[in-house]
């Protein structure tokens, strides 16, 4: 009887240890499941919250119908509709032991540039034709703005030593005079417009299409000793008509105004001239030792999901980009052409048709920007006359023009966006 008992309790234990080594397995493949999940993929820990979330920031505060409404800058918040459907196709979880090296590539021609990220926006240009990307350095900066600096660092000072005049046709983006005068550099300085520079050597910069107006731009200044750098932030689909491949000497792109990802601080520069491009990269070495490793992997994931969404579901709204910030840009100026026409006071710049090799159709611009004009006699400060309604633009003189005219944002939210027509249509 009891070398039966002792035979049952043997077989139990037996039992129970082949339970126990089942579960265990099954409890280390549960783990190495979530974990691939969560590495590979950014999946969720089960109870509903994403381990690698982070919380979002603040940002601005909603927008209401007696709040102030900002439109001074170019807050690229409409897109935030798209990238919220885009889910996991544009989500990244990077490890705390990921991306702490300072280089990204030691064998590349710029140490700091992620080759997933370059791979991308290689990729991007030649869906969009928008740029020549064969023969071309690609370098990375924090945003277009550092690139700018970098590009005035490389072309600078002029033969005889002195400082570079700096150039661009009015009405020019605000930011070109106090970016370049800002260091007091006695290798460049700011010149004003470029169609009354009656100098030789300088440095013009070409923003097309432009900001504020929405024009498409071509280099004025005809001097054997004359310079440019292409501004092209602008030059996607969703804004303009693609009429060409653009292939200039130095070429300026941002993620904020392709993507509508201005957080991520991320712009790229395509340059001819390896001396120029070898030039620039010391320049962002000495400013900032390199650029932010995390956001070009984080860029490198969403321009990714923006060139897989042309391959995968091509015209689809819910995955193109570009389809998506057309229909928003062509829907919103519609809907201001038609209150500027119904106010009798304000006027803006004409509508430029063109043939786009994107879209392969006849398609007109839809500006980031209005250049919004009041016709009113006595109005001589149109962005003071918003403020008084609470509306928050740039006013013309910034961009070397005169009070009459603003540049309004046509980026922001819809919320924004409707609170803005709707006291715009109050004035008479």
């Amino acid at each position: 009887m009891a070398a039966r008992e002792g035979g049952a309790g043997m077989a139990a234990a037996r039992c129970a240890g082949r339970i126990g080594v089942v579960a265990s397995v099954a409890l280390n493949l549960a783990a190495l499941a979530l974990y691939i999940r969560r590495r590979y993929f950014g999946g969720g820990s089960g109870d509903g919250k994403d381990a690698g979330a982070v919380a979002p920031s603040r940002g601005k505060p909603p927008v209401t119908a007696d709040s102030i409404v900002n439109l001074d800058h170019g807050d690229p918040t409409m897109y935030e509709a798209f990238w919220r459907g885009a889910g996991d196709r544009a989500t990244i979880v990077i490890p705390g032991w990921q991306t702490m090296s300072y280089f990204s590539d030691v064998g590349g021609f710029c140490w700091f540039l992620e080759p997933e990220f370059e791979r991308e926006v290689r990729r991007l240009h030649r869906l969009v034709g928008n740029a020549v990307v064969d023969g071309y350095h690609m370098l990375v900066g924090t945003g277009s703005t550092q690139l700018f600096q970098a590009a005035l660092y490389a072309l600078s000072p002029a033969a005889d030593g002195a400082p570079m005049s700096v150039v661009s046709p009015a009405p020019y983006y605000s930011s070109y005079p106090s970016v370049t005068n800002f260091l007091n550099s006695g290798l460049y300085r700011w010149a004003g417009d470029a169609n009354l520079f009656d100098g030789d050597a300088c440095v013009e910069l070409v923003c097309s299409p432009n900001n504020p107006d929405g024009g498409i731009r071509k280099a004025v200044v005809k001097s054997d000793s004359g310079k440019a750098i292409h501004d092209f932030a602008y030059y996607w689909p969703q804004y303009t008509p693609i009429t060409e491949m653009a292939g200039h000497d130095i070429m300026l792109f941002t993620v904020s105004k392709c993507t509508g990802h201005a957080g991520t601080r991320l712009g790229w520069a395509l340059v001819k001239d390896r001396e120029v491009a070898l030039k620039m990269i010391k320049f962002m070495e000495l400013n900032t030792i390199g650029v932010s490793k995390d956001s070009q992997l984080r860029a490198a994931k969403i321009l990714r999901a923006v060139n897989d969404g042309y391959k995968v579901s091509p015209g689809d709204e819910k995955s193109c980009l570009f389809h998506f910030g057309r229909r928003q840009m062509a829907e919103r100026w519609r809907t201001l052409r038609a209150a500027v026409a119904a106010s009798g006071i304000f006027s803006l710049p004409e509508e430029i048709p063109g043939y786009c090799n994107f879209a392969k159709e006849t398609t007109t611009s839809n500006p980031p920007f209005a250049w919004l004009r009041c016709e009113k006699e006595g109005v001589d400060d149109l962005e003071g006359l918003l403020r008084e309604h609470k509306i928050m633009t740039r006013g013309g003189t910034k961009f070397g023009a005169d009070g009459r005219v603003v540049r309004v944002s046509m980026l922001d939210t819809d919320e924004a966006f409707k609170v803005f027509i709707d006291r715009l249509t109050s004035l008479k």
